[in-house]
């Protein structure tokens, strides 16, 4: 079924108030239907939205509550898709087996679009290199602006020198031309995408110009880039240029696509969904369920995007404001070009659980705000401060495709949240970020909980600095437990698992499966009295744990672990001189030929300095090489007070349709390992 229909909110708002308990209401185009009845023994309403496409003029915005509960629900087996795109089928086959297409929306109504979409899959902006990317030699900037109170300036110029066959493809360009190509840079944990300025490809350098760099992470001689959006780098199949100028698409097609059965999906709304109540007049008892929501957009300002830690401030297809009591059941969000779903100001007791998010240009789901008021920390957040979301029983995948440093799940400011049973798979940074406090100033991200998931194959090299569960700041009473998380793997430093950054405090983690991670199963940067306990942590890559910062208070406890792996070092960092309670772990190294090191020293001389009664034997697991870490007997670790834990609960529940819907796929796994095989030599055998 592919019906069309413009809808807007003043559709559905009718219903809203409840006037009406039985109507059917047609749009003027006269398909499809929307319906509305009363169940039969309840007060609630449901609103049916007929399968087929909806293309939005506007975003859907719901600003006031309705006077009994809601439910807006399409065909679990055919779901109703709300779009927010310009759908373009009419291609024109050229003999060289390029396509084009025209889009009148653009020539004639200035319509602008950064991403594209097609049935099943994301197109690629025109870019080079096609794959990888090329490297920075050196960055200078100069600062034209006073940064008066804030951390940097609001305007500078960085020139940046390359080698020059990096910018061949730019050779002959105007310079109209060259400021439409966009640059994005991969540093550390970050990405900065900006327009050129200025170019000089003969002479290997060009020019960026918007926010100052950030100190702590400028770009650098360390630092890598991409060039899109630019019809010389239109090269290779399943690429897309769009000329602005006469509105003319161009796509070179993927094996097997036929121009006549082709949809491209070109989106033009950043947003989809507003649910925006007051704090006052929250809206709440509102309930979405098997509906389709597709095709947001991210256009970048003229400006830029700077970079920012998890793209924090990129905003979401669907965002909730002063709202409570608001679900999505059984829902998609797929292909956007900014994150997915935001709870995000002012937003209590709500929840998306059974869904899939997936194809997504930033992060996943999101919770909270990234500033909260002074008054809202004094008060220890109660109240205002977004609180008890349930992200469970969720897909989160291909995340990333506009910011790759977006992630599967972050919460900022916000407390008592629970992320349950969700696969968070295939992303190109963290699974799950915990708080947004750096250092120990208050913070009110307490007491959330991170349980069950399955969080794997993560980073794929392009970005540093990366956990599968990374925290910040004080967050007594967050536990983190039963998860398993493994292929984590970065391009430079820190590919860890758990991973507890600046000021973390209070967290309990444990019953965590981890391994095949880069740079370590637990790495803590600095914090205070959290516990690390009864976990598995194995076969890493360069060392099995990491601890950067000693301190004067106790950092954490690290008791009952398994810790196993191949690699000469297992403990790399700060340990010997920081105050640890450290004891009962169980060590093993199964490559017979090599002597792990403890922070530099043996066992035995370790043992002396911490870890007492930790012991240095096999735990007996049935095939860990090939992630079976079930244990043939107890006997071992019983001797370090380990308590075994089912993995059969992990990762989400319910039919084998939608179990087998959070796999993936194994060309994608293979590719994974690849890179991890072709990168380090040798590889850990968890990667062979």
């Amino acid at each position: 079924m592919n019906r069309k229909l413009f809808i807007t909110a003043s559709l559905l708002l009718p219903f809203m108030a409840g006037a009406q308990d039985a109507v059917s209401v047609k749009h003027p185009s006269l398909i499809p239907e929307v319906m509305a009845r009363t169940t039969p023994g309840s007060d609630t309403l449901r609103i049916r939205l007929a399968s087929g496409l909806y293309r939005l003029d506007a975003p859907l915005e719901i600003s006031k509550s309705p006077s009994r509960p809601v439910v807006i629900e399409g065909d679990a087996a055919d779901m109703p898709v709300i779009s927010g795109a310009i759908a373009i089928k009419d291609w024109t086959v050229h003999p060289d087996g390029m396509w084009t297409a025209e889009v009148p929306e653009v020539k004639q109504y200035g319509a602008v679009f950064e991403q594209l979409y097609f049935d099943g899959h994301p197109a690629t902006r025109a870019r080079t290199p096609d794959n990888g990317w090329f490297k920075v030699e050196k960055c200078s900037e100069t600062v034209h602006a006073d940064k008066g109170s804030a951390r940097v300036s609001p305007y500078a110029t960085q020139r940046i020198t390359v080698k020059p066959e990096c910018l061949d493809g730019l050779k002959g360009m105007t310079r109209n031309e060259l400021t439409d190509v966009v640059v994005m840079f991969y540093h550390n944990w970050d990405n900065t995408r900006n327009y050129l300025a200025f170019a000089q490809p003969d002479s290997g350098y060009f020019y960026t110009a918007g926010e100052a760099m950030k100190p702590w992470n400028p770009i650098n001689s360390n630092s890598r880039f991409i060039l899109e959006n630019y019809r010389e780098a239109l090269t290779a199949p399943g690429e897309w240029y769009l000329d602005k100028a006469d509105g003319r698409l161009y796509y070179i097609p993927l094996p097997g696509e036929k121009p006549e059965s082709t949809v491209a999906y070109a989106p033009v709304l950043s947003s989809l969904l507003r649910v925006q109540g007051t704090p006052e007049h929250p809206v709440s008892g509102i309930t979405f369920r098997n509906i389709a929501f597709c095709h947001s957009a991210h256009v970048m300002p003229k400006s830029g995007n700077p970079p920012a830690q998890a793209a924090a401030p990129v905003e979401a297809a669907l965002t909730l404001n002063n709202a409570s009591d608001i679900a999505f059941d059984n829902c998609r969000i797929e292909y956007t070009g900014n994150a997915g779903i935001w709870f995000k100001k002012n937003v209590h007791h709500s929840s998306i659980t059974h869904s899939l998010l997936r194809y997504l240009g930033a992060g996943g789901v999101k919770i909270g705000e990234t500033t909260v008021p002074g008054e809202a920390l004094a008060a220890g957040g109660a109240g205002t401060v977004t609180s008890h979301i349930t992200v469970d029983n969720n897909i989160i995948t291909r995340t990333g495709l506009v910011f790759p440093c977006g992630t599967g799940v972050n919460i900022f400011h916000a407390s008592d949240n629970k992320v349950t049973h969700n696969e968070i798979a295939d992303l190109l940074y963290s699974g799950v970020s915990v708080g947004w406090v750096w250092g120990y100033t208050p913070s009110v991200a307490k007491r959330n909980e991170i349980a069950y998931n399955h969080i794997h194959h993560i980073g794929w090299g392009e970005l540093s600095d990366m956990g599968a569960v990374y925290t910040l700041g004080l967050s007594e009473g967050t536990r983190v437990h039963n998860n398993s998380i493994h292929h984590v793997y970065s391009y430079d430093y820190g590919g860890w698992g758990l991973y507890t950054d600046e000021g973390s405090t209070g967290i309990v983690m444990d019953n965590n499966l981890v391994y095949a991670c880069k740079s370590g199963g637990f790495h803590q940067h600095y914090g205070k009295e959290n516990v690390i306990t009864n976990n598995i942590f194995a076969y890493c890559v360069t060392y099995q744990l990491q601890f950067t910062r000693a301190e004067k208070h106790e950092s954490f406890r690290f008791s009952n672990n398994i810790v196993y792996g191949d690699t000469p070092v297992f403990l790399s960092g700060a340990w010997s001189s920081a105050q640890l309670d450290m004891d009962r772990n169980c060590y093993w190294d199964p490559d017979a030929t090599q002597t792990p090191k403890f922070d530099g020293k043996t066992f035995a001389e370790w043992k002396k300095l911490h870890d007492s009664h930790s012991i240095y034997a096999n735990p007996g697991f049935i095939d860990p090489a090939k992630g079976d870490f079930r244990l043939r007997s107890t006997k071992v670790v019983r001797r370090i007070g380990f308590k075994p834990f089912s993995f059969d609960e992990i990762g989400v529940y319910g039919s084998d349709e939608w179990k087998s819907l959070a796999r993936m796929p194994q060309e994608r796994l293979d590719l994974f390992d690849t890179i991890v095989r072709t990168r380090e030599k040798p590889a850990p055998a968890i990667f062979r």
